[in-house]
């Protein structure tokens, strides 16, 4: 069946302005610290909050079967208005530590009816050629995600309520052009009845098991390598005071960058195919979590900024790959929930490591706590050969 060609380029485009929501407290992290009089510590905190809602939404959504009962554009539209509206929050004055994990929170928790459902409306498109169509979809989250550290960077003088505000407007047209521009999709196979075991029975087959505990591993690595490059760069410039580093911007290259080997990725799995190509992508991102103390003593910028974009590729070009595989392994009636479970656990995980990073920066050397992120692409690579897996 022929897709009308304004499908695909509508659901990157909105699906890159709803994800803008995701790390824009971290894009203004300094200026919430200052402005809030805030502990350094709240980074971690703040992210995680986000990730904490997100997984509680995506285990609402995949409990109630949402994505599956009700039109997949309607609930994308309606989370991203509310999401836009928490993410505004974070202005008002008299905000307090408590009151902006709950914003966050609230953020994250209608980011479950973005992300995932955004995939689960691809997977209703495009039944063939699902890969690469996920890769520009993921790529499109990268982007999003990277936004609001361009926005920061670009411009010291740009108030940091004005980089909260847009990234509330470019949710708001997002979640608009996907209620107008793109009705239920071709592929979609309505659930007729609210099924609480429907997050349970995905996990009864092999090949969707060894999907999804790839996945999860490849998710114990990616959020915390986000959320801490800002923190990478600060440390190497604090070990090399001669080097001076634009944070957010080259926070933005580097993670930004991503998006592109997510669309290289989804290409490349049509020829070597889509297993392959993601455990290529997870055992290049665990050998740099590996090679990470190393990089931090080199006093070449160069050589620096050049293994975190090298790693900003890797660590993301297995992400649409394995939402793939979930995806085809998934029953059909079922697909979004799966999708969303899988979102929900996946998610959990980042919080774990996080947390893990957190405190070991605060106890120990700030150039061997990554080295902990090598444990995800290990058993992730595990899980996705395991013997149990036929996918190939």
């Amino acid at each position: 069946m022929q897709v009308a060609k304004h499908i695909l380029p509508f659901i990157v485009i909105a699906q890159f302005c709803c994800t803008s929501l995701w790390f824009a407290g971290n894009a203004v992290m300094n200026d919430l610290v200052a402005t809030f009089s805030l502990e350094e510590s709240a980074l971690g905190n703040l992210t995680s909050s986000v990730q904490f809602g997100f997984i509680t939404g995506t285990l609402i959504f995949a409990l109630f079967t949402i994505a599956d009962r009700f039109s997949p554009s309607k609930v994308f539209f309606g989370c991203a208005i509310v999401g836009a509206s928490f993410n505004l929050g974070t202005m008002l004055e008299g905000n307090t530590l408590l009151s902006l994990l709950g914003l966050r929170f609230m953020t994250g928790f209608f980011l479950a009816g973005i992300y995932p459902v955004g995939m689960k409306i691809a997977a209703d498109y495009f039944e063939k050629g699902l890969g690469k169509s996920l890769g520009f979809l993921v790529g499109a989250l990268v982007v999003g995600t990277a936004f609001p550290h361009l926005l920061k960077g670009y411009s010291a003088a740009l108030p940091w309520r004005q980089v909260i505000m847009i990234t509330s407007i470019l949710a708001t047209l997002g979640g608009v052009m996907m209620l107008l521009g793109v009705p239920d999709g071709p592929f979609r196979r309505p659930s007729q009845k609210l099924d609480f075991k429907a997050l349970f029975k995905v996990f009864e087959k092999a090949d969707f098991r060894s999907a999804a505990f790839g996945y999860f591993g490849h998710m114990w690595e990616l959020y915390s390598f986000w959320a801490f490059v800002p923190v990478m760069i600060l440390t190497y410039t604090q070990l090399h005071p001669d080097i001076v580093l634009n944070i957010p911007i080259w926070s933005f290259v580097i993670i930004g960058l991503g998006s592109l080997s997510c669309v290289a990725g989804g290409y490349i799995s049509q020829s070597f195919g889509i297993k392959k190509t993601a455990a290529i992508a997870l055992l290049c991102s665990g050998m740099c979590c590996l090679i990470s103390p190393l990089i931090f003593q080199i006093g070449s910028p160069f050589i620096f900024i050049g293994f975190l974009v090298f790693w900003g590729l890797v660590v993301i070009a297995d992400s649409p790959l394995f939402s793939t595989l979930v995806a085809q392994n998934a029953p059909v009636e079922i697909k979004g929930t799966a999708l969303t479970i899988v979102n929900c656990i996946g998610f959990a995980i980042t919080i774990v490591s996080i947390q893990v990073i957190t405190m070991l920066l605060t106890w120990g050397n700030p150039t061997y706590v990554y080295l902990v992120l090598f444990i995800g692409p290990v058993l992730g690579l595990i899980a996705l050969f395991s013997k149990s897996s036929r996918k190939k």
